[in-house]
């Protein structure tokens, strides 16, 4: 759908304005006709979009619970006297609080940025570039939620372990993040097309009418 209308973006641009307004047999203008010609794709666009930010929506609440929950903890407590937390120098730590905060923030825009798509009117303009560049705002934060709650783990369970056992946990680390990253990896075609569907610019002529 959203070729569709930057293609019929691209013919308004190339025909005088007069004959947008020029109504067919049946008594109907261009916009109308397209929007009219457009109905069921609309509408089994809405309801891919409303399947894909329910999805989406799901995995970046759980990761806003999670990510929330991290983000108010402080690894190995803090200082009776003075309550700075007692790991505050050492790199794990900035790295933990850091990971943790970007986590919350990612998830939470991820998931207003689906519900804002949910909440939609769904009309065939919105297709062009509103909807599209929802989601792909979504998914990219989906994306970064995702790599930041996985650094925040990693560096939070540091602190638990060992020295002797750290070579262990590395690969411990690695199975645990596999499922994740796959599951982020899968979502790179779709990422990708909106990417190349949303930046592409249909041809544009060369003169000037």
């Amino acid at each position: 759908m959203q070729y569709e209308i930057k293609w019929f973006q691209f013919v308004i641009d190339s025909i005088p304005s007069k004959f947008l307004t020029c109504c067919n047999a049946d008594n109907k203008t261009p916009v109308e006709l397209f929007i009219e010609n457009h109905g069921e794709l609309v509408s089994n666009g809405g309801e891919w979009l409303v399947k894909t930010s329910e999805a989406y929506s799901v995995v970046a609440g759980l990761i806003a619970t999670v990510a929330f929950a991290t983000s108010t903890a402080v690894p190995g407590g803090v200082k009776d006297n003075i309550g700075t937390p007692i790991l505050e120098n050492r790199i794990p730590f900035h790295l933990f609080a850091i990971s943790s905060l970007i986590a919350l923030c990612f998830s939470v825009t991820a998931l207003v940025t689906f519900l804002s798509i949910l909440t939609s009117r769904y009309k065939a303009t919105d297709f062009g570039k509103d909807l599209p560049l929802k989601l792909l705002i979504g998914l990219t934060s989906l994306f970064f939620s995702i790599a930041a709650m996985l650094i925040s783990f990693c560096s939070g369970h540091l602190f638990v372990i060992n020295d002797k056992l750290k070579y262990v946990a590395y690969t411990v680390y690695a199975a645990t993040c596999l499922p994740v990253t796959l599951f982020a990896v899968m979502q790179f075609p779709l990422y990708f097309d909106l990417l190349d569907s949303t930046f592409r610019k249909v041809p544009r002529r060369s003169y000037m009418a």
